[in-house]
């Protein structure tokens, strides 16, 4: 366990509760001791260990694959490489299929999103306890912290957070290619006069707003529930007595890899479908 808990609850909240920097009531800034610390320290948060785990995942990730692209070859192609290329084929023809527009960014963007989604969403395959374990280490023999009072949640998409801050980003450029293909003219037009004509606008901007705004919003729920509920999972098997642990972990690990592999996919290809969408001109 990464800490003494007396109760289960108190271990599942342990596990639940993400490395909370910010600002305190009494105004001095720093690390949450708790989850009720963490709920007042207000909008200007931020979860250091989503932050880290992400950032650190993304560098692997540009590491892996620069390191592909410069030791290639055609006649004796490494196991990194066919990788790599399978990889990229697979999501240049995900592109083809889907992407009916013109525009250079679109697959870059995919592979980036498939491939990180995927490296973060893995980190659920971690057993629950280990790093926990070396971030109370760490916070209590080099930074001084009270031992259990370090908290370390490593699946970024299971932080709310962090699926929204994607999903937002992805929303800026259906935004940013949607008045560039159309217009702004052309993209208030689709918002005010589509499905029912000009004479019930109102409706339609309600409509059509709405639809709009769920985008975003369905791309980060979606994520975060999936993993957020598998990591819940292994959360209560880890409560349960040792021998029933290995019992239980092994198949629904096996069965999550699925799980891991398909919220990437999705996550990559509804990217694909709303920035098609936005190239598109009525």
């Amino acid at each position: 366990m990464a800490i003494e808990s007396p109760t289960t609850s108190a271990y599942i909240q342990h596990h639940l509760q993400n490395l909370t920097f910010g600002q305190h009531p009494d105004g001095s800034w720093g690390i949450a001791h708790s989850a009720k610390a963490a709920s007042e320290m207000g909008f200007w948060a931020i979860h250091l260990d989503t932050m880290a785990v992400s950032i650190a995942l993304g560098v692997l990730f540009l590491w892996l694959f620069r390191m592909a692209a410069k030791k290639v070859s055609a006649d004796t192609p490494s196991g990194l490489q066919n990788f790599v290329e399978l990889m990229v084929e697979f999501v240049d023809g995900s592109v083809k299929e889907t992407f009916h527009g013109k525009n250079k960014v679109i697959a870059p963007l995919a592979l980036t999103i498939f491939v990180w989604v995927f490296l973060m969403n893995a980190m659920d395959l971690v057993p629950v306890d280990f790093l926990p374990v070396v971030a109370n280490w760490v916070g209590v023999n080099v930074f001084g912290a009270t031992d259990g009072h370090v908290y370390f949640k490593f699946v970024p998409t299971t932080d709310v957070n962090a699926t929204l801050g994607m999903s937002l980003s992805v929303f800026a450029l259906i935004i940013y290619y949607s008045i560039k293909v159309k217009g702004v003219s052309g993209f208030v037009g689709e918002l005010t006069l589509q499905p029912f004509g000009k004479w019930m606008i109102p409706f339609n901007l309600l409509l059509e707003g709405v639809g709009l705004l769920a985008k975003p919003v369905s791309l980060a729920l979606r994520l975060f529930g999936n993993l957020y509920a598998g990591e819940l999972i292994f959360i209560l098997i880890a409560v349960l007595p040792w021998g029933l642990q290995w019992a239980l972990s092994v198949p629904w690990a096996i069965f999550h890899i699925l799980i891991i592999v398909l919220q990437a996919f999705i996550f990559m290809m509804l990217t694909i479908v709303y920035l098609s969408m936005a190239h598109e001109e009525h």
